[in-house]
């Protein structure tokens, strides 16, 4: 989805509630120190990337979409997580129900100190920025808009479940952000809006959400959200891809951006947004694996894995 926001307001007014967070905990659990940071893998990434395009169009309702939480559950299962499901239904203004569900894997259980790692796995069903009128009906690959982000942490879960993290680590995979018509935005980050009313105390340290970070040409700037709201783990994060030389980490303004941060944001959660907003082919026919980067999924993966092994 992503919808830019020209205001200048941090919060968009939705009513959110915080109690229970109702789980389907899966039957099959997988069973080391925090030293060396782990290495990313950019190949097995780019991989896991393409793995989710080749399954098809992958929009809430559609037999892809399906086959993709198996497929999700099962990597996440394979990579030793404990896998819970969070299903839900969405009613959108149109009228239209979702069946979703929200994919959760936890790493180090038994820590206090939490960081949440998060990403969007559906993809849009219509290609409405397409050039082409004639396609604008019809569903997106979804290479950069979904895959990329769900890509980098499938690799980050196959690293953690052959490296213990010295703090507990949820990866979150988002279902229902990207159904939305453009100028309705409360039919948009469906996923995260059900997963902030329903924490039951849950309160990461941090809430890192990436989204469009497969792009050849990578350039993340500084999400307007993320910098009103949770300027010092932005900072932090900036900090560390300087650190390792990440050009592709900008220290420029955006504007806001309606993202699966905002709800989290919006129930008190230190959440930031790492983006690139700046995709030529976005909601086209045209965002297709040959337009990401292994190289891109690297460099955000690698931040993401740096931080968590500061904590």
């Amino acid at each position: 989805m992503r919808v830019r926001n020209s205001s200048s307001r941090t919060v968009l007014r939705i009513a959110v509630a915080v109690p229970v967070l109702t789980v389907v905990a899966l039957a099959a659990i997988i069973g080391c120190g925090s030293g060396d940071v782990p290495e990313f893998d950019s190949r097995s990434a780019f991989t896991f990337l393409e793995q989710q395009v080749d399954i098809g169009f992958r929009y809430p309702g559609s037999p892809e979409h399906r086959e993709l939480q198996r497929y999700l559950t099962g990597r996440l299962q394979d990579f030793g997580a404990n896998v819970s499901l969070q299903p839900f239904d969405a009613v959108l203004t149109t009228g239209d129900t979702l069946h979703l569900i929200n994919i959760i894997g936890n790493y180090n259980r038994g820590a206090s100190k939490r960081v949440m790692i998060a990403a969007h796995y559906d993809t849009r069903p219509y290609a409405d920025r397409d050039p082409d009128p004639a396609n604008r009906d019809k569903p997106i690959h979804g290479a950069n808009d979904g895959a990329s982000g769900v890509a980098v942490l499938l690799e980050i879960a196959r690293l953690l479940g052959q490296n213990e993290p010295p703090v507990g680590v949820d990866i979150v995979l988002f279902d229902g952000e990207d159904y939305g018509r453009e100028g309705v935005p409360i039919d948009y980050c469906l996923g995260s809006t059900h997963f902030s009313r329903h924490l039951k105390g849950y309160r990461p340290s941090a809430a890192i959400v990436i989204d469009m970070i497969g792009d050849r040409d990578l350039e993340i700037m500084m999400e307007g959200y993320s910098m009103a709201a949770s300027p010092e783990l932005l900072g932090e994060l900036f900090d560390i891809a300087g650190e390792l030389g990440f050009e592709q980490f900008r220290r420029k303004k955006m504007g806001a951006i309606i993202d699966d941060h905002l709800p989290l944001i919006q129930v008190g959660i230190n959440a930031v947004d790492l983006i690139d907003f700046n995709y030529e082919y976005w909601h086209t026919l045209e965002d297709t694996p040959d337009k990401c980067s292994p190289a891109s999924l690297e460099v955000v993966g690698k931040v993401l894995l740096h931080y968590i092994w500061r904590q």
